[in-house]
């Protein structure tokens, strides 16, 4: 039986939350920890793992596609502010405190996005981290998957290139869920349809490089380390592509180059997910992460 639209944005909830837990054990280990557990493949015994900002925001995305299967920006902006409110220790960024508190006390989203970063907005990587569950649920439409993506990151990412990131990992996400398999075929899908600019360029340059390691990758497009999209979505839709039959390799890989380790595992967990299904995510590892509240979605 075919998933229904919403099915599928929940499967890639799933998919990013659990990687965004483990991202999140596995940055706040000591490097030497770090790199053993990388070495050894084995996740760390701190339990539960707790999610953050990434898996935060993205409950709301699905709740706003649950609510009437599109993205209001306006409507998706209350609900960021709602629930950075009730649990703001969640590893939001500066940038994004600012933005989240001032939605929060009542101004409006564009000119709070706008605000920032000497008034260019935000082209940061936190449109991309969330929006994942917009491409599973668009999936076979491509079209809707880019502008849904668009509205999504609007809240809180006004500069042309965070809303480039979130925009891929949508497409990324509507490919892998709707049955693309080839990682090619997978990469420059997301290159046609992500708007020009740093991010875009990155992927096109991740095409090249289907074949190399991942520390080569990551050293060529960036791991996350200047917390910007085009330093992030290009390494972890790579990463996504080249790893769609194994999501615990992905993640592992994600883990291998350091950097912003929880959301490049959210954004490779939330589009692989679309491949594995929930059968492909490890048992244990969805048993250790903090529980998502059924109210929340």
């Amino acid at each position: 039986m075919s998933q229904t639209a919403l099915e599928r944005a929940t499967v890639s909830l799933e998919g990013l939350s659990v990687a965004d837990a483990f991202g999140e054990q596995l940055l706040h280990c000591g490097p030497y920890e770090r790199a053993d557990a990388v070495a050894d493949r084995v996740t760390p015994r701190r339990r539960p793992w707790m999610w953050t900002d990434d898996t935060a925001m993205a409950v709301s995305i699905v709740e706003e596609l649950a609510a009437g299967g599109a993205i209001d920006a306006a409507a998706l902006a209350r609900r960021f502010g709602r629930r950075y409110l009730a649990d703001p220790a969640r590893g939001y960024g500066r940038g994004a405190h600012e933005i989240l508190q001032a939605i929060a006390t009542g101004a409006p989203y564009e000119a709070a996005a706008a605000a920032v970063f000497r008034g260019e907005g935000s082209c940061g990587n936190g449109g991309a981290m969330r929006s994942a569950p917009i491409g599973a649920y668009f999936a076979g439409d491509l079209d809707a998957a880019v502008a849904h993506a668009r509205r999504s990151a609007a809240p809180t990412h006004a500069h042309p290139d965070g809303a480039a990131g979130a925009i891929a990992v949508a497409v990324a996400a509507a490919a892998a869920f709707g049955g693309e398999r080839d990682p090619r075929a997978l990469l420059e899908t997301v290159v046609a349809r992500t708007p020009a600019g740093p991010t875009c360029e990155g992927l096109r340059r991740a095409i090249t490089m289907l074949r190399a390691e991942p520390i080569t990758v990551a050293a060529e497009l960036g791991n996350g380390s200047r917390v910007l999209s085009a330093d992030t979505v290009p390494f972890a839709v790579w990463c996504a592509a080249v790893h769609l039959a194994d999501y615990a390799g992905g993640l592992w890989a994600c883990a291998s180059v350091g950097g912003d380790i929880d959301t490049t595992c959210a954004m490779v967990g939330g589009i692989v997910a679309g491949a594995v299904g929930l059968a492909g995510i490890p048992e244990a590892w969805r048993a250790a992460r903090e529980p998502l509240r059924r109210d929340e979605v």
